[in-house]
């Protein structure tokens, strides 16, 4: 019972891998945006830093019946510029719903003028991102957003 085959490389291989499954939660998204592409791009980038389910609107109306249905959202992630209800509007009234309120909400849009940023921050966005944004920018975000930032 010695030590002769064991890897080191390996073990530490395995010992990140353990880790990650450890510190893997059911996260739970709602992704809002009018592009398909985008929701596309954002949805591969959660899944990429742990996202075991990613919920999917195009426009605030749907995100809204999306919510209704779709039981436990931990972060919804929403674009400003959208048709039928954009996402200023669909952040007020995702924070004048009792059910909803306490789900943290993150603005991914080009609107990245001080004003918006602040009107947004008002209205209830726990953070923003600025399009273009790379996968590392969005993963810091949700994780600061979530409280688990390393």
């Amino acid at each position: 019972m010695g030590n002769e085959g064991l890897d080191i490389g390996n073990l530490e291989s395995l010992e990140k891998s353990l880790g990650a499954v450890f510190e893997r939660k059911d996260l739970r998204f709602l992704v809002v945006d009018d592009s398909g592409t985008m929701r596309r791009i954002i949805a591969k980038a959660l899944k990429d830093i742990g996202a075991d389910t990613v919920v999917e609107a195009g426009d605030g109306m749907e995100a809204l019946l999306k919510l209704q249905s779709a039981g436990k959202i931990d972060v919804i992630l929403t674009d400003w510029n959208m048709p039928k209800m954009n996402g200023l509007e669909f952040l007020k009234s995702v924070k004048g719903n009792a059910a909803f309120k306490d789900i943290p909400v993150i603005m991914v849009t080009t609107e990245a003028e001080k004003a918006s940023v602040l009107e947004a921050i008002k209205a209830g966005a726990r953070n923003y991102v600025a399009k273009p944004f790379t996968p590392d920018v969005l993963k810091a975000k949700v994780e600061q957003t979530l409280g688990i930032a390393k």
